[in-house]
């Protein structure tokens, strides 16, 4: 059954990270670049998750596992080279009703984790229902070719014009063909181009046709 995709605000909630091999070092980086209250916990720690933790606040937990660790948290991963702990994390994580990634094994999770591309504020996700998660990061990288840091500054761009759109042009239709026009591909070309500056003056001309039709 095909999963339901949303990007879920993780700002100052609690994350759980079982593990401390490689692998938890990548997912640990990923949560706290969401702005998560992250805590690790694992027995071994490998040194690159111990300096992340270090230089974040992340609370890292050198213990075995216990189910009390999992309490107040909205998610957790379970990272550990034991399939035997990694089913038990997500049979409590069940009975918690927390949502639960055992990595490397699809039927425990209860979300997948995709292949990301980021530019600023711009992210592409790339998921394959967790049946090739390589096929995913191949699909990224053709991605990151496609789209540069420049297409994370002409977001923050429109960012601001939408806000001025929406304030100073009062007709619905005219919004919708406006914005339109600023999000194709010709409107990105010009911009890379010639620089902001330039690209708001285009927008003003934009805007002006719109104010006379």
């Amino acid at each position: 059954m095909a999963k339901y995709p949303i990007f879920l605000e993780m700002s100052g909630r609690r994350a759980v990270v079982i593990g401390g091999g490689v692998v938890a070092v990548r997912k640990a980086q990923s949560l706290l670049a969401a702005g998560t209250r992250l805590v690790v916990v694992a027995k071994e720690i490998d040194n690159s998750l111990t300096a992340l933790c270090q230089h974040s606040n992340a609370e890292l937990i050198r213990s075995k596992y216990s189910k009390a660790y999992l309490a107040g948290a909205v998610l957790a991963i379970a990272a550990t080279n034991d399939a035997k702990l990694n089913k038990q994390i997500y049979k409590d994580c069940q009975e918690l009703e927390i949502l639960c990634n055992v990595v490397d094994a699809p039927e425990l999770c209860d979300f997948l984790v995709p292949a990301v591309v980021k530019r600023a504020d711009l992210q592409i996700a790339i998921g394959t229902e967790g049946n090739c998660p390589a096929y995913a990061g191949h699909v990224r990288k053709k991605l990151e070719q496609s789209f540069t840091e420049k297409h994370g500054e002409f977001l923050a761009e429109l960012e601001t014009l939408r806000k001025r759109i929406l304030r100073d042009v009062p007709d619905a239709a005219n919004r919708k063909v406006l914005l339109g026009q600023l999000v194709d591909d010709k409107s990105f070309e010009y911009f890379a181009q010639n620089g902001p500056a330039e690209w708001h003056r285009y927008v003003d001309k934009l805007m002006s046709r719109e104010d006379k039709s």
